[in-house]
């Protein structure tokens, strides 16, 4: 049998090598994660630019001052949050341009309106044996215009561009109750 190397067995190692890697994985992801409380570059505030023109000074006049120009940005301001719709109630809308004019027409499977101008919002009572709400908003001639329906806090939503093309939304009710 030949003589063992003097130093730890090869098991001896991989007891320390193991730990002190998953040790370092560790402290890297701390280090990693810990600036996420930094403010990024969208959330500093943009510095306004500033222009400086000049134009060129003509011979015996005396050069004219250089205009300035400060240019900001604005921020976005965030959309306004939509009053929650009452659970009891049904609304529709109609909005967007229709220069030629729009037919609208709305309710449920047991009833049929009729709707006028944009931007239209109607607001029905909710019916516990109506088995769908929906509007239509056709185009005459061109346009552009979106459409939605809205039962229970559930939204559907439609779009129509040009000619007589038709906007169209529906909300079914559920074999088991709900809207969809």
């Amino acid at each position: 049998m030949p003589p063992q190397p003097a130093g730890r067995p090869k098991w001896a190692r991989k007891r320390i090598a193991i730990p002190v890697a998953l040790l370092i994985l560790f402290i890297g992801v701390g280090i990693g994660s810990s600036g996420s409380d930094q403010k990024t570059a969208a959330d500093a505030k943009p510095a306004p630019r500033v222009t400086v023109t000049e134009t060129a000074a003509s011979k015996g006049k005396p050069a004219p001052a250089p205009t300035v120009t400060v240019t900001k940005t604005a921020k976005a301001t965030p959309k306004k949050k939509e009053q929650a719709t009452p659970k009891d109630k049904v609304v529709f809308k109609v909005w967007g341009s229709a220069p030629a004019g729009v037919d609208i027409t709305y309710g449920s499977d047991t009833d049929n309106l009729e709707g006028r101008g944009l931007p239209m919002t109607k607001t029905l009572p909710l019916k516990d044996d109506a088995m769908y709400y929906s509007i239509t908003a056709q185009l005459q001639g061109g346009g552009d215009v979106h459409c939605s329906v809205t039962v229970d806090g559930k939204t559907k939503t439609g779009h129509a561009v040009g000619g007589y093309n038709i906007c169209s939304a529906q909300l079914s009710g559920g074999l088991f109750g709900g809207w969809s």
